[in-house]
């Protein structure tokens, strides 16, 4: 089935994205979407050629209204802008079929000849719906009235942009029920793509658990990761924590964690590899929609310990009478006890997790498995817009 869209050169695919600004999960999507479609142009709010354009390749970017410099750098703080930005953007080609990739209100692009829109959504957007108290708690007090309102605001848009999806596939049993809940629609749950590149041999911790120095944590440093809870617990328990990754709240953390929690930044894929090998454990403290990272780390046979809520539990295996059959351990409370709890237990058995058990795990979420999937949805969402203009 993969094969018939791969080689079909004449479907002519506009694949929309919220924004390329950093490379992350979202993005990683777009790219195993753009390996089927090598032909295909792509439509965004904002476009970082800097951080992106290797990957994007020699694809057509069309960015918004928006995408000035010193918008993009205040990208997620301008957000009552988003359908300024959406409604900007005009499909330049005659095409067969858009692809939207959403957790942000792109799957509003302009359709006006209809063409059939699949969208792949990574959540309803989570300052909008479910979350928004969330976002609101961490702003300064005086600004909280403004962001509430503009957070409603945005709400009243996406729900306008539903009905312009024929077909929604949602990264999690999670999303999906997200989907059901606040746009009332269905949607088929595939999950995201964890690159085959991650399953090399060398790529597999060899030492023991015990033998490694710190817990790791890497990924956006947001007010919904809960990374503030890391800093809390190893403030508390004088453990090493290693934390990787940007986001509006790192300075923040940071001026608070004592000298034993180190955060690096950004970093390459190949220093973030090196500090996965080296990581007793992945920390995942937030409740996620899906979260391609515990894959990721799992894909190097090192265990997660996350916040038993949220995408996790579609991903992590908690076998309590066979620790070698797990891929890690839950926490319950989302609060500083439980976490420490957590790591004190998981110090204790920490060497019975078994690393080939951890990857095989990872690996029955390969991008190939996802790529022969979306396909099956493409194909059928294609099959069906054909009969019904018969």
């Amino acid at each position: 089935m993969m094969n018939e869209i791969i080689t079909n050169k004449n479907i002519k695919v506009a694949i929309a994205h919220y924004w390329f600004v950093t490379w992350r999960g979202g993005e990683k999507v777009v790219k195993a979407i753009l390996d089927l479609f090598p032909n295909a142009d792509i439509y965004t709010l904002f476009y970082e050629p800097a951080t992106c354009g290797e990957h994007i390749g020699n694809h057509k970017v069309y960015s918004s209204i928006l995408d000035k410099p010193f918008l993009r750098k205040k990208y997620q703080k301008i957000f009552p802008l988003y359908p300024i930005g959406v409604k900007s953007l005009k499909l330049n080609d005659d095409y067969d079929l858009i692809i939207s990739s959403e957790s942000g209100p792109i799957k509003g692009i302009a359709n006006p000849n209809h063409i059939p829109h699949l969208c792949y959504i990574h959540t309803p957007m989570r300052y909008c719906w479910g979350f928004t108290q969330d976002y609101l708690d961490v702003l300064p007090g005086r600004i909280r009235p403004f962001a509430k309102l503009g957070f409603e605001n945005l709400r009243r848009y996406d729900e306008t942009t539903v009905k312009g999806v024929d077909k929604f596939v949602a990264n999690s049993n999670n999303v999906a029920k997200r989907v059901k809940d606040f746009y009332h629609r269905d949607a088929s749950v595939i999950y995201p793509p964890i690159s085959l590149n991650l399953f090399r041999d060398d790529n597999l911790a060899q030492s023991k658990s015990s033998d490694r120095e710190y817990y790791l944590s890497f990924g956006a440093i947001t007010p919904y990761k809960a990374i503030g809870l890391l800093v809390d617990a190893f403030n508390a328990n004088g453990k090493k924590l290693v934390v990787i990754g940007e986001g509006s709240e790192r300075k923040r953390l940071e001026a608070k964690a004592n000298s034993n929690i180190q955060f690096l930044g950004a970093l390459p894929d190949k220093q973030i590899q090196e500090y996965i090998l080296g990581a007793k454990a992945l920390l995942f403290p937030g409740e996620e929609d899906f979260g391609m990272i515990p894959l990721e780390v799992m894909a190097h046979g090192v265990p997660v310990i996350a916040y038993g809520k949220g995408g996790a539990l579609e991903t992590v295996l908690e076998n309590e009478s066979d620790v070698s059959k797990s891929t890690g351990l839950f926490f319950h409370q989302q609060n500083v006890d439980a976490l420490i709890e957590k790591i004190q237990y998981f110090d204790t058995i920490q060497n019975e997790f078994d690393p080939v058990f951890l990857r095989n795990h990872a690996r029955k979420f390969g991008e190939d498995h996802f790529k022969d999937s979306i396909s099956n949805e493409i194909l059928n969402l294609l099959s069906d817009n054909r009969k019904n203009r018969n």
